[in-house]
């Protein structure tokens, strides 16, 4: 494995939700100890199942891992992390400012840009802190802090007068008011991150067209910054030997080989490896120790016969009950590489297959979108929604509204501010919200919708609801908000998409999560590309199948009040007849 090549001090792995970056850090972790090497493993993903990988509970301390020598781990909690961030800002000023400016601050601390910007303020020390550090000869971080996280940290550090007088508007101001002070300690973690000798950042993919997207993105945005020591790995690539008697294995194995050919071409410089698609499930010792290797336990002789047809809920008949309706909002959310732009166009198919009028709409690139439909269909309208166009028009707007009762200095903070990172995500959502209103007279389908994050940022800033709500709730007018909208189940369905294995469920339950404080109770989950609801012949395939069975029964049991199960087919899922496939579970 070349990025295990020589590995200098720091290593982090980032990727798409479900792409395996938490078993490869977890393996890494395992290899270097077994060399004899001290090593620190730590974790900033909201839902990390380190713990769950190791079979021990670590939470936010460091914690040794009994059955690896050398080796300890530490899960950073975000929440907790966010309400120590936001104890440290308001508690100085509370009863000192006066009240309406504590509580204008405390709204913007309680947005998910805090969370992040909270968990970065916690491994910073790991990075710059010698002390805490010095017993270790390598720190590998499941997931590394984004482009967005950093381009944050470089904005001025002199908002906390800004924000006190009342300019600062709806983005990234309140989390960035507690950086000034440890801003050097920030800039040495910036510094670290962007040192070769130091730092090695690991990109992880699989063979899809979506996580190589993402990759590429993460790539050059990380790039443009100083993170250049940069490693691609190409992980759960299925082995060519799977393809030979076997039709389902030989479809998905020419199609990865296909994505790997037309792989990106601003990764094609980088260092490449590529893992192979294991039959077990990456949780355990033995597990970790086999996954960087060519070398798998035997496959339990179990598994090696196609289990009864699971009797799950089809897309289908799911939507046979969105349908009933007559109209809607269906918001199709998930983390990425999960198959939400195809699900959605599924939905959107077989709705408008049933005579119902639909817009299908998207942030994604229209050729995308495009490519997925393949050709028109009655009843179905397409848009799309450019986020550079929008995120413009929103910064005009606020710059001609908010903007014209400052002076030279105050424009010029503004002006920086809507350079933040959070601007964009206000301002796609202010487009869906024109299309919200579309819901009450005919069906419409969100692919790429905002997401638990975009919610609360919104919802926490008062971008709009709040202040409708101030200048109505006095007058007994009646008024509706978007927010208020997905709030309301009766107009409003949010699908949450997701795969069935470990991570993706649990990247799905903490975006539930995260919509349950904004108020949205999503209406349904749907389980993407299940072998277990496929046919094959393949051992592995079979072994992964079996696996499957434990988290479509978790999906069921715990955290979904409605579900349907959408198979893995042998044809990509492109073109009217092969999205209406996915939905009535047959082959096409």
């Amino acid at each position: 494995m070349q990025f295990l090549d020589q590995p200098p001090r720091f290593l982090f792995f980032t990727g798409k939700g479900g792409v395996g970056k938490t078993s490869i850090a977890c393996a890494t972790a395992v290899r270097l100890a077994a060399e004899g090497k001290s090593v620190l493993l730590v974790s900033t993903d909201p839902a990390s199942n380190v713990g769950q990988v190791f079979g021990v509970s670590i939470g936010n301390q460091v914690t040794r891992i009994p059955a690896v020598a050398n080796l300890s781990a530490l899960e950073i909690d975000p929440q907790a992390a966010a309400q120590l961030y936001r104890d440290r800002i308001v508690g100085p000023v509370r009863g000192v400012l006066p009240e309406d400016v504590v509580k204008s601050i405390e709204e913007q601390l309680s947005g998910a840009c805090t969370t992040e910007i909270a968990a970065f303020d916690e491994f910073t020390a790991l990075l710059t802190d010698a002390a805490l550090t010095q017993d270790y000869q390598h720190i590998i971080f499941d997931t590394a802090p984004t482009g967005h996280t950093i381009r944050l940290l470089q904005l001025p550090g002199a908002w906390s007068g800004f924000l006190e007088d009342g300019k600062g508007d709806a983005s990234c101001l309140g989390p960035l008011a507690g950086l000034e002070k440890q801003r050097s300690q920030y800039q040495a973690a910036v510094e670290a991150l962007a040192d070769p000798r130091r730092t090695r950042l690991v990109l992880v993919a699989r063979a899809q067209a979506s996580t190589l997207r993402e990759a590429a993105r993460t790539h050059e945005e990380l790039a443009a910054i100083g993170l250049r020591q940069q490693y691609l790995v190409i992980n759960g690539v299925l082995p060519a030997a799977e393809a030979a008697e076997d039709e389902l294995a030989a479809a998905i194995y020419t199609r990865e080989q296909a994505v790997i050919a037309a792989i990106p071409g601003v990764l094609q410089a980088l260092p490449r490896d590529q893992i192979a698609l294991k039959a077990f499930n990456l949780v355990g010792l033995d597990a970790l120790q086999h996954l960087l290797g060519n070398d798998a336990p035997p496959i339990a002789a179990a598994d090696l016969q196609q289990a009864p047809a699971l009797d799950a809920p089809t897309l289908a008949a799911m939507v046979d009950e969105i349908a009933a309706d007559g109209h809607g909002l269906i918001m199709v959310m998930g983390k990425g590489g999960v198959g939400k732009t195809t699900l959605a166009a599924a939905v959107a198919v077989e709705l408008a297959q049933r005579g119902l009028p639909v817009h299908l709409t998207t942030s994604d690139p229209a050729a995308h979108l495009s490519e997925t439909l393949s050709e028109a269909l009655d009843n179905l309208r397409v848009s799309r929604i450019d986020p550079h166009a929008e995120t413009e028009r929103y910064r005009q707007q606020v710059l001609q509204s908010k903007g014209a009762k400052l002076d030279a200095q105050g424009r010029a903070m503004l002006e920086e501010d809507l350079r933040s990172p959070c601007t964009e995500e206000i301002a796609v959502f202010q487009a869906f919200s024109r299309i919200i209103r579309e819901g009450g007279k005919q069906f419409v389908v969100m692919d790429t919708a905002p997401t638990g994050h975009t919610l609360l940022l919104l919802d926490a800033t008062g971008a709009y609801h709040r202040d409708i709500a101030r200048q109505m709730g006095d007058k007994g007018v009646h008024f509706t908000t978007p927010m208020m909208q997905l709030q309301d189940p009766k107009q409003t369905k949010v699908l949450l998409v997701t795969l069935a294995e470990t991570t993706p469920v649990l990247e799905a339950a903490s975006l539930q999560d995260d919509l349950r404080r904004a108020g949205i109770e999503p209406w349904a989950w749907v389980i993407n590309n299940s072998i277990a609801a496929a046919t094959t012949r393949s051992p592995l395939l079979l072994q992964r199948a079996a696996n499957e069975r434990h988290e479509i029964a978790a999906v069921a049991n715990l955290h979904a009040r409605r579900y349907a199960l959408v198979p893995l087919l042998k044809h990509e899922p492109v073109g009217i007849r092969n999205l209406r496939a996915l939905a009535h579970r047959e082959e096409v």
